[in-house]
């Protein structure tokens, strides 16, 4: 996880380097409601490659906002989970949710 120090002095500046990709904010959209194996995530998620998925997940990991257990079986098991700290951005997503709705209403 990042130290505090190197953290941007502005708390939005802050959310947006955590969470500011669109595959990052629909990983957690498909993680809210509980564990995901890797083929379940991409699969939910859509146009996004292996490549990008397991990079956005490693940065994710990282940062303390998901999970990551892996089962010694053959063919590899891999499941994906929020941290709390990553559940605690529902209210966020929510937000963007109800926002969207709103722009999606006045704009279609």
């Amino acid at each position: 996880m990042q130290e505090s120090n190197e953290l941007p002095a502005c708390p939005v500046e802050t959310t947006l380097m955590l969470i500011g990709d669109k595959w990052k904010v629909l990983i957690l959209r498909d993680l809210m409601p509980g564990t995901k194996r890797f083929g379940e995530l991409k699969k939910s998620i859509g146009h996004v490659s292996q490549k990008v998925l397991t990079a956005q997940l490693r940065d994710m990991e990282s940062k303390g906002l998901v999970n990551r257990k892996v089962y010694a079986e053959v063919p590899p098991k891999v499941e994906y989970s929020l941290t709390d700290l990553g559940k605690s951005l529902k209210p966020v997503l929510d937000a963007m949710w109800s926002w969207g709705e709103g722009y999606k209403e006045k704009f279609s």
